[in-house]
């Protein structure tokens, strides 16, 4: 049976790029401890984002959507694992990218995408297959929309925190609303 295990954002992403410098898979979970494996080997993200966007140009969100749509809600890749495999897509030549309305990027694929597609299609398969054993597999997992919202509060976060210094007044104001959601959800 296929398990599906949460890790943060920037772990999957690492952990993939890990995997691939030493050619093996490490199976530390960062405090998570579940003993489940991920949905997806090293490199199987960024096939799939391609085999998206060979669908119709999409930009990231969409992305987001319908892949935790193909796998029934029980997995939504975070913005933080599909922001740098698009950038990495578009490094390689596998997509181009043109900005569209409120200043999103739009990803298209290439000759050369759809080359890299052709060349990898039992691997597109599998990884196919396995989403949609993953799609019909009962699961305890919080709701995907309850996930990302989680991923995204962090991502935030991480980004204001990496910027200027806090001024008491703006730590001050992300600890109440951090506090206001927590109260707020405690009473849902």
């Amino acid at each position: 049976m296929f398990h599906i295990r949460r890790r943060h954002a920037h772990d999957d992403f690492a952990h993939e790029e890990r995997r691939g410098r030493h050619g093996h898979r490490h199976e530390h979970g960062h405090g998570h401890g579940r003993g489940r494996s991920r949905v997806f080997d090293y490199g199987e993200l960024r096939l799939v984002i391609l085999a998206l966007i060979a669908e119709r140009p999409r930009h990231g969100y969409e992305i987001i959507k319908a892949i935790e749509d193909r796998l029934g809600g029980a997995y939504a890749p975070s913005p933080g694992v599909v922001y740098p495999s698009l950038s990495m897509l578009e490094d390689l030549g596998h997509v181009a990218v043109a900005a569209a309305e409120g200043g999103r990027k739009r990803h298209t694929i290439t000759d050369a995408g759809r080359a890299w597609l052709e060349a990898n299609a039992s691997a597109l398969k599998a990884v196919s297959a396995r989403m949609d054993e993953v799609s019909r597999a009962p699961t305890n997992n919080p709701p995907p929309a309850i996930l990302r919202a989680m991923e995204n509060v962090k991502l935030a976060l991480r980004m204001r925190l990496s910027q200027s210094p806090l001024t008491t007044k703006e730590a001050d104001d992300i600890a109440a609303s951090l506090d206001a959601a927590a109260t707020r959800i405690g009473r849902i």
